[in-house]
């Protein structure tokens, strides 16, 4: 198991870092709450559980247990060596065995980025039963597999297609102390003021040589597996939330349009002059949209 990370939550926001073991692995877990109802917060590239500080004592709040993990490969949690580690198919596997670990009577899957990819995944193949999805700034996968057939969305997707190279990315996101870690935040950010350095630290310093290797091995197997494809009809038949930054630099708005079709039971709130970063940079909104739909 990897050194663990250097956040320390602070006492009066009731969340404690936890180990968990589940599906072979352990797993650096913030824990708050108490209570049946978990809500299961997965976070994308290159965060850490960090990235739902904001939503973790609010969660709570609303009778959840709220439980976040690392990711495999991030922070203090397993990291499994070889691309196969990392396969969607895999990955839910995780997911499934947080859930049965936590003995939950309902589960509300909360994500972002990569995390949502995965909770996509997960919810279309109904791997456990869900209540409610939510999901930030990543497109229904019927969705991106339309888009990525257009040069706008290709030509900001440039980034998946250079993970591909052998070393070379993850060498180059640890030079002068993972300070591309650090850019892929502020660059991106519209409110860069949400974005101190005290923050970005937190990131960097967990973005060591064999961690940054495993985060961008995601890439490496989304595309050399078949996992992201094999989904049948895409169908997610819970009541799912999307909130979307819509300045995001990854992914175009585009993306969303007609998620309807595979989400009946959609509810998509749009937030302008936010970034992809959309939980950390407008955590005010975000847990507003969040109070409403999940207190309804």
């Amino acid at each position: 198991m990897a050194e663990k990370t250097s956040w320390q939550p602070d006492p009066a926001t009731g969340i404690v870092i936890d180990w968990i073991e589940a599906n072979g692995q352990t797993f650096e877990v913030a824990t708050a709450g108490t209570g049946k109802k978990l809500a299961l917060c997965l976070h994308g590239f290159p965060e850490l559980n960090y990235s739902w500080r904001h939503q973790i004592p609010l969660l709570a709040e609303l009778g959840y247990t709220v439980w976040a993990p690392n990711l495999r490969g991030y922070g203090g949690s397993s990291r499994p060596d070889g691309v196969n580690s990392y396969r969607l198919n895999t990955l839910v596997q995780d997911v499934a065995a947080l859930i049965d670990t936590s003995g939950a009577e309902e589960v509300t899957l909360i994500a972002h980025d990569w995390g949502a990819i995965v909770a996509w995944h997960f919810a279309i193949l109904k791997i456990r039963p869900l209540t409610r999805l939510v999901v930030m700034n990543v497109p229904h996968p019927k969705c991106a597999q339309r888009e990525m057939k257009h040069w706008y969305q290709l030509r900001k997707s440039w980034y998946i297609f250079f993970f591909q190279i052998p070393w070379l990315p993850e060498w180059l996101f640890g030079l002068n102390g993972a300070e591309r870690i650090k850019q892929a935040f502020s660059n991106m950010a519209v409110d860069k003021s949400r974005f101190p350095d005290s923050d970005l630290q937190i990131y960097a310093a967990a973005s060591r040589p064999g961690a940054l290797r495993a985060m961008i091995n995601y890439y490496r197997a989304l595309l050399r597996t078949p996992d992201a494809r094999a989904i049948g009809d895409g169908t997610v038949d819970i009541p799912t939330l999307m909130i979307w930054g819509e300045e995001d630099a990854a992914i175009d708005i585009r993306c969303t349009d007609g998620t309807e079709e595979w989400v009946p039971d959609l509810d998509l709130h749009r937030l302008p002059g936010v970034s992809h970063w959309v939980q950390q940079e407008a955590p005010e909104k975000v847990n507003a949209i969040l109070r409403g739909w999940l207190s309804a």
